[in-house]
């Protein structure tokens, strides 16, 4: 197989993007195991993978997206390419990445009208079997790391209790809102800071994974909330009764919080407000709120996406947007195995390029398929 690594730092605007979908590691095992690896001019440059690092690995060099990409079979990369680059790809061709599919339906149309393949890796399903696939998973779990570590770098006071000669400090009280991955990895970075930390869900099966992590539960626990899950294992929206009363119980709670983070995401939909200006303006000067949905709308009103927004009350709102791309190293690898784990299903037993479409995860991933867009949520 012939197998292009994109370099998508240069395909997003503003360089917003410094992660790259194979490390030297996973090149060299391509390589090893028999695929032809090209790799495209400082692809991994913004993560600290040389261009050496590659060929050292077993690659080519190839001097642009547009030269990489006409080869190949398949081409990984993080954000999936956009409309002009997959014009340029053989037909028959497929090519990965996070493609917010819904968001840009133009992009699969693009890739049926040059007969490519596109596998949003966003798409896959949540089943044991694709864990080590889950690329929303293992960049979450960094975002959410990330989050508290940038907090506190604002916040600009200790997170744990100290108890010295001059007096003691409290602990900074960490309120985290979302329990996915993201606010589970922010619960336990917190404690390990030493902050005080609660945190709040709309799941129920959220409140044990809480206090395991030594963090205390704040939530409407109502009969609504018992039956708040889809079977997806992400949450339902709400009615605006519960939201009410989840507003009303929140309100009082973040008042006497030092750090909030919010991570609060709804499939297909906008992220919603959790946090107010009312709630903003009942906070402590210096107190931080670190919005992780502001991509997709915010959960914080007032989050501006890409900016730290500092209310009249001295409260700090941060909007960075890709969060994984700030630990672009750590988070590259991790995207790299993930694709690694991906490719056996796009791969016949000779090593040619051959997606198994009997494979439910195939199915839940594949845009496209003979030049036509395919997915459910793309077509009804």
């Amino acid at each position: 197989m012939k197998l292009t690594v994109l370099n998508d730092v240069a395909l997003i605007k503003g360089g917003a993007e410094a992660r790259v979908a194979a490390t030297p590691d996973t090149v060299a095992g391509y390589v090893k195991a028999g695929h032809d690896v090209t790799v495209v001019k400082d692809a991994g440059a913004k993560a600290d993978f040389a261009d050496k690092l590659y060929t050292d690995a077993g690659a080519k060099i190839a001097a642009t997206n547009t030269a990489g990409v006409k080869t190949a079979d398949l081409v990984l990369s993080i954000t999936g390419g956009n409309e002009k680059l997959v014009v340029g790809m053989k037909k028959g061709a497929g090519i990965t990445g996070v493609m917010s599919a819904t968001d840009n339906p133009k992009f699969a149309e693009a890739c049926a009208k040059a007969g490519v393949t596109a596998f949003a890796l966003d798409y896959i399903p949540r089943i044991s079997r694709a864990q080590s696939m889950d690329v929303l998973s293992s960049q979450s779990n960094l975002a959410g790391y990330r989050s508290v570590v940038e907090a506190g770098g604002i916040y600009g006071r200790a997170f744990p209790m100290m108890m010295t000669a001059a007096g003691t400090i409290a602990p900074a009280k960490c309120f985290i809102m979302g329990v996915g991955v993201a606010g589970l990895q922010a619960i336990a970075t917190a404690r390990r800071l030493g902050a005080v930390t609660t945190a709040t869900d709309v799941r129920p099966a959220t409140k044990e994974q809480v206090a395991s992590l030594g963090a205390k539960f704040i939530a409407v626990e109502n009969e609504e909330f018992k039956a708040a899950e889809t079977a997806g294992g992400y949450a339902k929206q709400m009615s605006a009764e519960y939201q009410a009363l989840q507003a009303d119980l929140t309100a009082s709670h973040i008042a006497k919080q030092d750090i909030v983070i919010t991570t609060a995401l709804i499939p297909g939909r906008a992220a919603p407000i959790l946090v107010t200006k009312a709630m903003l303006d009942t906070m402590k000067p210096g107190s931080v709120l670190v919005d992780l949905a502001v991509e997709r709308g915010g959960n914080v009103e007032g989050a501006k996406p890409g900016e730290i927004v500092t209310t009249k009350n001295g409260v700090h709102i941060v909007g960075h947007l890709n969060w994984p791309s700030r630990m672009a190293s750590d988070a590259s690898n991790m995207f790299a195995r993930n694709i690694k784990n991906f490719l056996p299903l796009v791969t016949a037993d000779d090593g040619a390029y051959s997606p198994d479409w009997e494979d439910e995860i195939i199915k839940g991933c594949a845009l496209t398929k003979d030049g036509a867009v395919v997915h459910e949520r793309l077509t009804s």
